[in-house]
């Protein structure tokens, strides 16, 4: 009798045997296919919860499998350091956040390694290391050398009490601050953007890249290429030198049907037009509306309000004087940051219209129109009426004659709007990487010459709850020397949002240890562009478009000769635990530690893959994951007891069988691996481990042929449980390492089921007669035969009464 299983100690040898011999550290070879496999890197939270696991233990199985596949692998891991948790931490704990951070770093990092992927440890990335924010800040300086990277306004959360810019975060329910409750508003401050606008056409494309189509979706709504036109309304108000106030719409057709304008209420123009009475009204309401997120004022649970500020404008198509208006849910960065309001043809300006008792009038007529009044907005085609010269067109055909007519006169014309705005990368907060620029009284704003960087954060940094960057109290970082005139110059104390680092990381871990560059260009250009990007759907508008911004802007600059990062991604689902998503304050979140400690890694590596679909995701279930303990338990004992064939084992008969079911099998998990479809891979190879444990029972087969069974087995398996394949694999004699093995390959026609001929028969008698794999279900035969041109020509217009299905032979269709 073997000994027994027992994964804890077979685990740790193994690793630690893989470390010492620097079995997964890889370099560039140009004589082997390469492939770069990554998996979104973690942020440095403290713990890897089971949801973590579910990430990467099956985008580690698909990287063994290319491995095997004579790939070389790049499959690197890393920490993703800079945040504002880790500030919180120091407030709330009085330690320092590097302290909290690298902490965090050293256990999850002993956490990834317990999974036994193949993580190249040497090429390791750690956001908030010096060596790494350097060439973020180095980044920063070449776009902003490039004109990609500028500083201008932007609204922020502002407590008037504390005196203090507040974070999202610490902006609490009816928008209040969360330390004195008092109410916050918005505040208009310079920070640093960079123009991603400038690329929102390239944004919408996805040329020669894999992507799945919802991410593809979410990222062009996210831009938001919207063709239409601009109309200007003619202003004429005493003092004010603007003589129109443009809007942009995508209904040009209905231009005759505004009956009022909706100015953003932060509009320049706001405070110069709003009349004499209706001044109070109007700063209360733009008060108001600066309390509240761009969210909150878009969510269409919120009741739409405004204010009349008492002067007009004119349609310059009927002539007719436009009341102007303020409202929350227009804003001054979207479109021109006003709006012309279509009642009777939009359901937002319908519903606002009704409120104000604001005229709806009727100019695209529903079908059967009779002049009556509207009980709801009319949105869909028709034809255009009240439209002066444009009465009878189509609504599509005026959308036209409407645009030429407004060329024709100089009003306006055909355009091209974008909901995307620049990245706002300003954080006025101490954890992140320090913006290179200094502020000099005499030279302007100057940037941090390249071979005085990195800026570092300083250490002595004194955290208090005051909303504000610590980094903006410590003199000793802000007083500099102004590079260009060597005068007292002040230094920048907003850091960059932490998107930033995560925008190029996958280019460092290509040669993560050049001091000279962010990247070696050789190396660089041997791995990138990455092959394979997997992780959570939930960063398809921040994270990986930011990620191809800054791609697509490298390339401009000459630093990368690519386009894209990721040539192929895919996301994967998320685990549950008690039919809610995993959260700490549910108290449901499931730590894989102590299941790898009772169970092993491999067993959870394997129910992670086996519990669902791995974009589905799917339920933690513990029994699910004893059942998988309890699989590779069996698979021990099978592998290493010893197997006696009976008398006239492996005759030709019984060998051509069972060659079909490991070169079946060898098909089905290569396939489902390609396509990652890893609940059906672990089936398969489980109905294998069953079909073995029968064989062996019944000695039906040669010892030669269990052998290679053996050996295909546990090359199958070695992707998915790496530690119990590799001990099974030497103490059944064969040479280390079995991760260092080829991919077994099957065969075509030994793979191919055995056909027979299906009879068919309508009523009892022969009407046709079918190849079909002997394997055939019930289910699938009677479909086969259904879809059967020839058979629904004696079946067509009868009442189908009965399918009689004799396996392997015949099907009978009963019709009347």
């Amino acid at each position: 009798m073997p000994d027994s299983y027992n994964p804890q100690e077979i685990e740790k040898k193994w690793q630690h045997k893989w470390a010492e011999d620097k079995l997964y550290e890889v370099s560039e070879d140009s004589t082997i296919p390469k492939w770069y496999a990554l998996t979104m890197f973690p942020y440095t939270s403290g713990d890897l919860h089971i949801g973590h696991w579910y990430a990467m233990a099956p985008s580690d199985v698909h990287a063994r499998f290319k491995r095997m596949h004579g790939y070389n692998v790049l499959h690197p891991m890393g920490f993703d350091a800079f945040g504002l948790p880790a500030e919180n931490a120091a407030i709330k704990h009085g330690i320092h956040p590097y302290k909290w951070t690298m902490q965090n770093v050293d256990n999850m990092r002993r956490q990834l390694k317990s999974i036994g992927a193949i993580y190249d440890w040497s090429r390791e990335v750690i956001t908030c290391q010096p060596d790494y924010y350097k060439w973020t800040q180095w980044f920063f300086l070449k776009l902003y050398d490039n004109g990609l990277a500028y500083r201008g306004k932007a609204p922020v959360n502002w407590c008037p009490k504390c005196q203090t810019v507040l974070a999202n975060e610490q902006v609490i329910g009816n928008g209040l601050c969360e330390r004195c409750e008092e109410a916050v508003n918005r505040r208009d401050l310079e920070q640093w953007f960079f123009r991603i606008t400038r690329y929102a056409d390239e944004l919408i494309e996805f040329n020669d890249i894999e992507w799945p189509e919802r991410i593809k979706t979410m990222q062009r709504n996210w831009v938001g290429k919207s063709f239409g036109c601009e109309i200007s309304f003619a202003l004429d108000h005493p003092g004010i030198e603007e003589k129109e106030i443009r809007v942009f719409t995508t209904r040009p057709d209905t231009t005759f049907g505004v009956t009022f304008m909706v100015l953003a209420p932060e509009h320049p123009l706001v405070t110069r037009l709003t009349s004499t009475e209706k001044k109070a009204e109007v700063e209360a309401y733009i008060a108001k509306s600066r309390r509240l997120t761009d969210i909150e004022r878009l969510s269409i649970e919120k009741e739409k309000d405004g204010i009349f500020i008492g002067t007009y404008v004119t349609n310059r198509l009927n002539g007719e004087k436009v009341p102007i208006w303020i409202a929350d849910y227009v804003l001054l960065g979207y479109g021109t940051g006003a709006v012309m309001a279509v009642p009777a043809h939009d359901e937002r300006d319908f519903a606002f219209a009704r409120k104000y008792n604001l005229p709806i009038r009727v100019v695209i007529s529903p079908p059967d129109w009779n002049d009556k009044e509207l009980e709801e907005a009319y949105i869909e085609a028709g034809k255009m009426v009240n439209s002066g010269q444009f009465d009878g067109l189509s609504n599509e055909e005026g959308r036209e004659a409407v645009a030429d007519y407004l060329k024709e006169k100089e009003w306006g014309g055909r355009s091209v709007s974008y909901k995307l705005r620049d990245w706002l990368i300003s954080r006025q907060r101490y954890w992140g990487a320090p913006i290179p620029m200094v502020y000099c009284d005499s030279c302007g704003v100057v940037p941090v010459p390249e071979e005085d960087l990195p800026v570092l954060l300083p250490e002595d940094a004194e955290f208090k709850p005051t909303g504000e960057s610590p980094l903006k109290y410590n003199e000793k970082f802000v007083n500099a020397t102004c590079p260009k005139c060597n005068g007292e110059a002040k230094r920048e104390t907003d850091t960059m949002d932490t998107f930033m680092c995560s925008s190029w990381y996958f280019l460092r871990y290509t040669s993560p240890n050049s001091d000279r560059a962010a990247f070696d260009e050789s190396r660089m250009r041997y791995w990138m562009p990455v092959d394979l990007y997997t992780g959570g759907a939930e960063h398809a508008v921040m994270h990986l478009l930011y990620a191809r911004f800054f791609i697509k802007a490298l390339r401009d600059i000459g630093l990368v000769e690519f386009g894209e990062p990721f040539t192929r991604l895919f996301n994967q689902g998320i685990i549950i635990a008690n039919k809610q998503k995993m959260s700490k304050s549910r108290g449901n979140v499931v730590n894989p530690d102590a299941y790898v400690s009772e169970l092993g890694a491999d067993s959870v590596r394997i129910y992670l893959m086996f519990v669902a679909p791995w974009e589905h995701g799917g339920e933690w279930n513990d029994s699910g994951i004893s059942g998988i303990s309890r699989w590779l338990n069996r698979l021990w004992k099978l592998v290493l007891e010893e197997y006696q064939p009976k008398e006239g084992a492996g005759n030709e008969n019984r060998q051509k069988v069972w060659q079909r079911i490991i070169h079946q099998t060898i098909k089905k998990v290569t396939e489902d691996l390609e396509k990652m479809r890893f609940n059906t891979m672990i089936a398969a190879l489980m109905e294998l481990t069953n079909n073995l444990a029968k064989t062996k029972e019944d000695g039906s087969i040669g010892r030669n042929d269990w052998d290679e069974s053996m050996k295909t087995l546990l090359l199958l398996l070695a992707p998915s449980a790496p530690h119990i394949t590799e001990e099974l694999w030497q103490r059944t004699g064969r040479a280390y390492s079995i991760h260092n093995q080829p991919w077994p390959s099957w065969d075509r026609e030994l793979a191919k089921d055995e056909e027979i001929t299906l009879i068919v028969q309508v009523n009892g008698k022969l009407r046709d007669r079918i190849e079909v794999p002997a394997s055939i279900t019930d289910d699938e035969a009677k479909t086969l035969v259904l879809d059967r041109h020839r058979v629904k020509s004696y079946i067509e217009g009868k009442q189908l009464a009965q399918i009689i299905y004799v396996p392997g032979r015949l099907i009978n269709l009963v019709v009347k």
